[in-house]
């Protein structure tokens, strides 16, 4: 296997999404790619840091010190995050968005470690939105009656005038798409900007580049990984109707 497969001194691989290796099932050739590769080390490193975690728990103190310490206040973080938003909904969704969090968060910045981030890729960043789009209708559905569903869909006009349902069906299958587009994009740009650099200037990107991973990486990494969670919260809250 040529060098450079996760990472590459060419400009346009280093940023592409490159087959490592493939089999075939049933006829039909499945590709592993860097996005797996890259994905199941991001997956790794958050299983040994839940087993760790775990393993310190188990002797925990009263007062916490070193891994117990920085587990409870990522905890306590989150959980101050999602019960802002949701109020006493959190804690039926507070799970899932500490779970989507830590793994977008860590996949964003795992450019750093000279990973092509996982969320670089729509494969991954669609099947995100479409999770929350379908908690967020399971949650319309589960907490509003058919009728108060039908008056949400035709406002802002009577329910006995459907004239905005088309318009509104549109905006509501356009969130798993923007929720998923906006990640991806903003990830990838950070990804080929990096690669640019590191493709064009080559001997003389040593060091400074540094700064830029503090950017693209770890600051707009953080924030679009909040800018998700943020929205996955507001769109899921306003799905219980009136009653939230």
């Amino acid at each position: 296997m040529t060098q450079g497969i996760l990472l590459s001194s060419d400009v346009t691989e280093s940023f592409m999404i490159k087959g490592v290796f493939k089999y075939t099932i049933f006829g039909q050739e499945v590709w592993i790619t860097t996005t797996h590769i890259c994905m199941l080390i991001v997956m790794l490193v958050l299983m040994v840091f839940a087993l760790c975690v775990n393993r310190a728990l188990k002797h925990a103190s009263e007062v916490p010190t070193g891994l117990q310490n920085v587990a409870e206040l990522i905890v306590e973080k989150l959980d101050g995050m999602v019960k802002s938003s949701m109020g006493k909904h959190a804690k039926v969704f507070g799970n899932y968005i500490a779970t989507i969090f830590i793994f977008i968060l860590v996949s964003n910045i795992s450019g750093i470690l000279g990973l092509r981030p996982p969320t670089a890729d729509y494969g991954v960043t669609l099947p995100l939105g479409i999770l929350t789009f379908t908690l967020i209708h399971v949650t319309q559905f589960k907490n509003n009656s058919l009728k108060q569903i039908w008056t949400d869909m035709c406002s802002p006009l009577p329910p006995w005038l459907p004239i905005w349902f088309p318009i509104n069906v549109i905006s509501e299958i356009a969130v798993p798409i923007s929720l998923s587009l906006r990640l991806f994009a903003n990830v990838l740009s950070g990804t080929i900007m990096m690669a640019l650099v590191y493709g064009l200037l080559q001997w003389f990107a040593v060091l400074w580049p540094a700064a830029l991973h503090v950017y693209f990486d770890l600051f707009s990494g953080a924030i679009q990984t909040y800018v998700f969670c943020m929205l996955t919260m507001t769109y899921i809250s306003n799905a219980y109707g009136e009653e939230s």
